[in-house]
């Protein structure tokens, strides 16, 4: 490429800069630019000014720069600006260019100090400029000013993240020799987005305000913080100077003569000053877009086709025919319908990595939520005793009976079979809930049409409650079949001969094998952290024990705890605790653990809580009923009530 087709690489990206510009933020592609970042009062203004030669830009305290102004530099006899947003005006009086970025700046911003990302696009024309193009970008603060929000900081930070994160951008850090440098905002920023160095360019401004005895050298001459491309020394005017309308070339001048004579920076005084600065910006913009061209003239190329198939595509649209609106219409239910299916069926492209849902809770409602609600339902072994006593003698009448009568066995059986209805409608409740949230979560792709997103979810939400009545009739009806008749010759069906048998034969299989029911983290949170407590740990569940360790990896165990005698209980949430808390302990009185008579442990959420102790329960561990000694009885209806306890466990 020669070096007049160089030349013309800026005022080509210029260009498109401008076209981007006027179609707002539907371009997606990145430009090669340089984008100025520092500190207020860092002297930013003051460098852009020296480019120029010319005072233009705004002054005075707190952030002055409240939008991005994108300053293009074109080498030309004649002296005047443009801005974009005022096509055709020319404006040879640079006071007047200060002023319509003041009034520009507050169109959009408000009078408030605010800030806004839609940038300003001003073009300089000048014989005393060399082809250039360099973002300006509001100074990082730290405090808000006036009507400025709370999080002015955060916001200016984002807007400058936004430019800088960008590969094609270069950044011009610009840091007052005055600081510390390893405090410079401007360069903990380009850090972030650039650690290695390669995109950034460090400028020290101020260098004749530091202190005496003290110099910059070791920076300039990339030593202390090195830099890719090296770092530039200026000295800018003061604000004296500035309010003295000192001129910029007798400026220039004086940066000269001061690099020249100062013993630090003397043997580098060729490489230091704003024109020196000015010619290796060009240069290094030359190249960076020389470098990116091919790899942005590919994705140029490939947005462009992207676009004359999307117009090929309308070029015989018709808005208004309504076999279009049709087709529409039932893209969009079908596709409604199939992501229903699919987050019910478990496949699907979008998957929940944060919580369970759809069929996944859906199925954990049958096999988890389900058992355990039948477990906790209240069972009070004395009293159904003393119920069993008295069904016994009640129909016996005035006989003494000699056997025990079916009818007491039916009349107990039938009352604790009805008790299986309130588990089993609120599993049907828990299931209708989890239909509904689905399909919510199903018609957010139709947020676009907020009355077709209405309709579809009132339609299937008043079908799924339709349903909803019909699957309680039929769990009641089945609950009713099972009252109705007592089938005592189903396999299933402890009889009164072989009860004791059947008991042993079920505790023989119980104890073979230790198959693992469950692993997960759980937090120890009733330990003190000097005894290893207060942190999690990895649990495994067996059927015979529950073990921890100290990771997933099940390397090194910390302890294996029998199931033998253990139960289950709730434990109240504490109001400096986030964690869900349950504890186990041993019926018999002993420790659990170590000293302990409970072992609490805790989850980051109550289903967490419900799903292991449904797995506990699983394992043989039980929730805690607090169940009283039973009182004795006459021998005969103390074996009838054995007996039918027994039946009634199998049942």
């Amino acid at each position: 490429m020669g070096n007049r087709e160089m030349e013309e690489l800026i005022p080509l990206v210029n260009r498109l800069q401008d076209a981007f510009s006027a179609l707002g933020q539907s371009c997606l592609l990145e430009l090669p630019q340089i984008a100025v970042v520092g500190g207020q009062s860092a002297g930013k203004s003051s460098v852009l000014e020296n480019f120029v030669g010319r005072d233009f830009l705004p002054r005075g305290s707190g952030i002055v720069t409240r939008r991005p102004l994108v300053l293009q530099l074109v080498t030309s006899k004649a002296e005047y600006a443009e801005f974009l947003h005022c096509k055709g005006k020319k404006f040879t009086d640079f006071d007047e260019v200060r002023h319509e970025i003041e009034a520009e700046t507050d169109r959009v911003t408000g009078m408030n100090k605010g800030i806004s990302s839609i940038p300003i696009n001003l073009r300089v024309y000048s014989p005393h400029v060399l082809n250039l193009t360099l973002i300006d970008l509001p100074g990082i603060t730290k405090v808000p000013v006036g009507d400025q929000p709370p999080d002015i900081e955060y916001q200016i930070r984002e807007m400058i993240m936004q430019f800088i994160t960008r590969e094609n951008c270069l950044i011009l850090a610009v840091t007052p020799a005055n600081t510390d440098l390893a405090n410079s905002d401007a360069l903990k920023l380009a850090k972030e987005v650039d650690p290695q160095g390669l995109r950034t360019i460090g400028v020290i401004t101020k260098l004749d305000l530091m202190d005496e005895g003290t110099d910059a050298r070791d920076v300039l001459e990339n030593k202390l913080l090195p830099l890719r491309r090296g770092y530039v020394g200026v000295v800018n005017r003061s604000q004296k100077d500035i309010d003295g309308k000192k001129d910029i070339k007798a400026a220039m001048l004086a940066e000269r003569k001061f690099f020249l004579s100062h013993p630090a920076y003397r043997h580098i005084a060729d490489r230091m000053g704003t024109p020196h600065l000015q010619k290796v910006l060009n240069q290094q913009l030359t190249n960076h877009i020389r470098d990116t061209l091919p790899n942005f003239r590919n994705k140029l190329q490939g947005q462009l086709l992207s676009i004359e198939h999307e117009v090929e595509a309308y070029k015989n649209f018709k808005p208004e025919d309504p076999t279009r609106k049709t087709k529409a219409l039932l893209q969009m239910v079908q596709q409604f319908a199939v992501d229903f299916e699919k987050r019910i069926e478990g496949s699907g492209d979008q998957v929940d990595t944060l919580e369970l849902s759809g069929g996944a809770k859906i199925n954990r409602i049958f096999h988890e939520r389900f058992p355990f609600e039948i477990v906790k339902m209240e069972f009070n072994e004395k009293e159904l005793r003393r119920e069993i006593s008295y069904a016994i003698k009640n129909i016996h009448g005035i006989r003494t009976g000699l056997f025990t009568p079916d009818m007491a066995f039916e009349a107990i059986v039938k009352k604790q079979i009805v008790k299986l209805k309130g588990p089993s409608l609120k599993s049907v409740d828990l299931v209708i809930q989890e239909l509904i949230n689905t399909v919510k979560k199903c018609t957010k792709k139709l947020a676009n049409f907020p009355r077709l997103c209405e309709e579809t979810e009132r339609i299937v939400a008043n079908h799924i409650r339709e349903r909803e009545g019909k699957t309680k009739d039929q769990v009641l009806l089945l609950i009713d079949i099972q009252v109705s008749y007592i089938n005592t010759n189903h396999e299933d069906f402890i009889g009164f001969a072989n009860a004791q048998q059947r008991s042993s034969q079920v505790h023989k299989k119980n104890t073979i094998g230790n198959q693992v029911i469950r692993k997960g983290w759980l937090t120890i949170s009733n330990i003190g952290i000097m005894k290893g407590g207060s942190k999690g740990y990895w649990f495994v569940l067996t059927a015979e024990s529950l073990s921890w360790y100290k990771d997933d990896e099940e390397k090194e165990k910390k302890y294996m705890l029998p199931l033998d005698n253990l139960k289950v209980r709730d434990v109240e949430k504490s109001f400096m605790s986030s964690k869900h808390i349950f504890a186990l302990f041993n019926t018999e009185q002993r420790n659990v653990y170590k000293d302990y008579r409970f072992l609490e442990l805790a989850c980051d959420s109550q289903e967490d809580v419900d799903s292991w102790k449904a797995s506990l329960l699983r394992a043989g561990v039980y929730p805690d009923k607090s169940l009283a000694v039973s009182t004795p009885l006459h021998s005969e209806e103390g074996l009838s009530s054995d007996f039918f306890l027994k039946s009634f466990h199998s049942s």
